[in-house]
């Protein structure tokens, strides 16, 4: 039987794929989950075949080229004010790029991930945020430069 992953479970996916080889208590620290936690869950994606196997990476150019990029420009409520919106926006491996922007738009992110639908999910999460108020995402077609 498939099951459906859970949030907590793609956050592992997420960082597993950024370094696989972090350890159970650093990765529980990131996620709030104890290191048994994480390891059962682990365990249990292997089990299930979201985990695979585990393999060697290559540099970054290969490795980007596997993933889907998205561009995310959010409007804040408070125009940029606290810190509590950037704090979560740090702890989403996926967000691999943020910056503050002038004119209609507050932050520009630049999300990598292993799917669209993932990308789908880091968006639903950014735009729940407290003091997001919109949101437009686009993704990345091709990399002229």
């Amino acid at each position: 039987m498939k099951r459906i992953l859970d949030p907590l479970d793609e956050r592992i996916l997420a960082e597993l794929t950024a370094n696989a080889r972090i350890a159970h208590i650093e990765l529980g620290a990131k996620i709030n989950l104890s290191r048994n936690a994480v390891r059962q869950r682990i365990e249990r994606l292997e089990r299930d075949g979201a985990i695979q196997g585990y393999t060697v990476r290559l540099g970054d150019s290969r490795r980007l080229s596997s993933l889907i990029s998205a561009v995310i420009f959010v409007y804040r409520y408070d125009r940029m004010r606290g810190d509590e919106v950037l704090a979560v926006l740090r702890s989403l491996p996926e967000v691999v790029q943020c910056e503050v922007l002038s004119g209609e738009f507050d932050l520009m992110l630049r999300v990598n991930a292993a799917s669209p639908e993932r990308v789908h999910l880091v968006w639903k999460e950014i735009a729940a945020m407290p003091g997001v108020e919109n949101t437009v995402t686009s993704f990345v077609l091709s990399a002229v430069f």
